[in-house]
């Protein structure tokens, strides 16, 4: 059998037969469900998550790098970033990533996450109930490990991709894997709108049993803006981040019911805009940002709240509290310090002129070692004898202060003597 192509013969030879037939039947295989690695798509940022989660969105938290590795094109220290959250029943997630740039206009970042719980009590079956605390334990984990790489190939159009894989300590042992990919457009000056494909190789799951999971592709937008406020000596940033489009979702957040909520675009709008999330955030010039949002605007039970400081321009803390109609309030604390700019701070720029809008004039500030001198009186001028005479009987006579007494000045103009 032969194909041709281009006036040339491609031959398809026999073991290629079997490897579309081994294809094939693995992908006729897998079970397709929804959320496999779901542990890739937890926040693990604070800034983010006092953001109502909308990472896609979020330019500088490098926690993020999982839902946003085209924010590595504009990194331009290394970064190290580390975040804690406990949930309920001592389940903690811990996460750490390393963004460093590789150029103008590019950068790496690495990350590395553990998800699960510790001394969890369990009885076998068939065993009696133990008296006391002598409990059967185990333990269950989710390692993650995350390659991304962020790159600007034109002055308003960002890129990047990532690779992440998960191995699971459960029941039973597990590998997973995923690809996902990213671009972010500059509209105008401090309006961005982005998109990632999240799964470009599809999200799969093989356990140790043989079973193989997996989950399609799924796209979604962010959008972020930006604008100062003087008056209030700061800036403006909204956030927000949109439900997947190709699939129905189930966005209840409310376990009460079994009902699914949550269309995609085309056949629900409005349905598919309350899917979305989004955040608000001020920060003032002296370092400090306070944060609030929804984590789905379906309900404001999924209310989310934080803040943030810039210790030092090496050194950054982050706090979030993201609420819950079920469970248990997540608190979320994260770090992030740069060692270059610990080891090379950066110099303070020297005292600009300030201007004046009302009178459009330049004021320059005059040094602290430079005392100013009173500018001196203006001498009198001489006069007659008789002049003086007459003058000082007036003075007697009247009933005012010398510091009240009118002289006039050789220009012309009228002065007061102190």
């Amino acid at each position: 059998m032969a194909l041709k192509k281009n006036c040339g013969f491609y031959r398809l030879r026999p073991w290629h037969v079997v490897l579309l037939f081994v294809a094939a039947f693995q992908a006729l295989a897998m079970d397709r469900v929804a959320g496999a690695n779901a542990t890739l798509d937890i926040e693990p940022g604070a800034r983010s998550a006092a953001l109502g989660s909308a990472t896609m969105a979020v330019d500088g938290d490098y926690l993020g790098l999982v839902s946003n590795p085209y924010q590595l094109s504009s990194i331009r220290y290394g970064w190290a970033s580390f975040s804690h959250t406990a949930y309920f029943e001592d389940t903690q997630y811990d996460f750490a990533s390393a963004a460093v740039p590789l150029g103008e206009g590019q950068g790496l970042g690495v990350s590395f996450a553990r998800f699960g719980a510790d001394d969890i009590p369990y009885i076998r079956e068939g065993e009696p109930i133990p008296e006391g605390s002598d409990y059967n334990t185990l333990s269950y984990a989710d390692w993650m490990f995350s390659v991304t790489f962020g790159r600007r190939i034109m002055d308003r159009l960002d890129v990047g991709v990532g690779f992440h894989g998960l191995y699971r300590e459960m029941d039973q042992t597990g590998w997973g894997f995923r690809g996902d990919a990213g671009i972010r457009y500059r509209l105008v000056d401090k309006l961005f709108v982005s998109g990632l494909l999240k799964g470009w190789t599809s999200s799969a799951v093989t356990w140790e049993s043989g079973e193989v999971e997996y989950s399609s592709p799924e796209f979604y937008l962010a959008a972020s803006y930006s604008l100062p406020v003087s008056y209030l000596y700061g800036n403006l940033g909204l956030y927000w981040q949109s439900a997947g489009w190709l699939h129905h979702e189930a966005r209840a957040l409310d376990f009460d019911t079994d009902e699914d909520s949550g269309g995609r675009l085309w056949d629900d709008p409005v349905d598919w805009l309350s899917g979305g999330r989004g955040g608000v955030e001020f920060t003032f010039d002296f370092g400090l940002s306070l944060r609030a949002g929804l984590s789905s605007f379906s309900t404001l039970k999924s209310v989310t709240a934080g803040a943030g400081l810039v210790i030092a321009k090496f050194l950054r803390v982050d706090y979030a509290f993201e609420s819950h109609p079920v469970l248990s309030p997540v608190h979320r604390v994260s770090i992030s310090i740069s060692p270059y700019l610990f080891s090379h701070p950066e110099k303070i720029d020297p005292v600009e002129p300030r201007v004046y809008p009302a009178k459009d004039t330049v004021v320059q500030e005059a040094p602290a070692e430079i005392e100013e001198k009173p500018s001196p009186e203006p001498e009198k001028p001489a006069q007659p004898a008789e002049a003086r005479e007459e003058s000082t009987e007036t003075l007697e006579e009247s009933t005012e202060t010398q510091d009240e007494v009118l002289y006039k000045a050789p220009a012309g103009g009228v002065y007061w003597e102190e």
